[in-house]
């Protein structure tokens, strides 16, 4: 593989399923194990080869700005395009709409998804695409990989109504063409394939695969949800348990009780408290006389004389007495 690859990051969508949150943050960006959603997703690509030559393609929307001035200041040495995608018509019209960068071999992930997998078997690949895939118990509310007796794929099937096929597609995928991809939307689209007035990629897969292309999968063990709140919570656990077990903030504070994994950001305050199990809280945060458990508080929050588990706290958000579970967006004001 001597061409670079282009990494496409569809991320317009209006994130309704994270509000608050979303409504002053794009869904990338909420806080996530001491970083962001989108530092992870960046993260999934470390072992691809040639990854100091990628070139990120990001498709954004109303609050796009953010996205860029995330990357320009914790990611400066990467090459990154961005592209507005106004209406919200699938993911097939975002990657259409940043044709002119997709060229050459790509992959392509979902911006609320997250995986576990090593890449490096792709400088050798030479099949026309891979989708990654998750075994699951109950694939009816997925879209799955039906393969044939050689393991090529022969379609991708949305939300299958029966359980014969268990290969969830987990939204990841590599194109040795990113030319013969767009061909492939651009005839989606004269066949106005839709689907609740979107264009889904794996329409646009299976068009490929009508004309001969072969496609096989990669299995992976680890995919993460970062799309919901529960579900984000569940995330933290995993990658605090895998990253943050030896926390150095133990040894910071002589008067906190501190229960790991956790993420204590260094620039935050944190007096007479009990911290942790599976808790993320950002810089200039200020907690005292709190017990939190199960729980990502994002930058500038402060948190008094309060009982908090099972809870997303924004930025600048500040929260007194007492409370057990809360979803509150940046800016809020709790006092009781």
């Amino acid at each position: 593989m001597t061409e670079n690859f282009k990494i496409a990051i569809p991320m317009a969508g209006r994130g309704t399923r994270m509000r608050p949150h979303t409504w002053s943050k794009p869904k990338p960006l909420i806080a996530l194990a001491g970083k962001t959603v989108l530092d992870y997703v960046l993260e999934q690509f470390n072992t691809l080869p040639g990854i100091d030559r990628a070139e990120y393609i990001f498709i954004i929307g109303p609050q796009g700005d953010q996205i860029k001035s995330h990357m320009e200041k914790h990611h400066p040495e990467k090459v990154c395009h961005y592209v507005v995608q106004t209406e919200m018509r699938g993911q097939s019209e975002a990657l259409y709409l940043a044709r002119e960068y997709l060229n050459g071999p790509i992959l392509m992930a979902f911006s609320d998804t997250l995986i576990e997998t090593d890449l490096s078997f792709l400088k050798n690949e030479t099949v026309d695409g891979v989708a990654w895939v998750k075994p699951v118990p109950d694939p009816r509310r997925f879209g799955v990989a039906e393969v044939n007796d050689q393991g090529f794929v022969t379609r991708l099937v949305e939300k299958p109504q029966d359980m014969r096929n268990n290969l969830a597609a987990v939204g990841f995928y590599y194109f040795r063409s990113g030319e013969a991809l767009i061909e492939a939307i651009e005839e989606q689209m004269r066949r106005k394939a839709m689907f609740k007035n979107e264009y889904f990629l794996a329409d646009a897969i299976n068009i490929m695969l009508e004309r001969g292309a072969r496609f096989l999968t990669e299995t992976v063990n680890v995919w993460l949800d970062a799309g919901v709140p529960e579900a984000l919570l569940e995330t933290n656990r995993y990658l605090l348990s895998k990253w943050f077990q030896d926390d150095p903030a133990k040894s910071r504070y002589s008067d906190v009780a501190i229960i790991p994994p956790v993420f204590i950001h260094p620039e935050a305050q944190v007096t007479r408290s009990v911290i942790g199990p599976y808790v993320s809280i950002g810089g200039n945060c200020r907690i005292d006389s709190a017990i939190i458990r199960n729980s990502i508080i994002d930058e500038g929050t402060e948190v008094f004389q309060l009982i908090l588990e099972d809870s997303l706290i924004g930025e600048e958000v500040h929260l007194e007495s007492q409370a057990v579970h809360l979803n509150l967006g940046d800016g809020s004001r709790a006092l009781r």
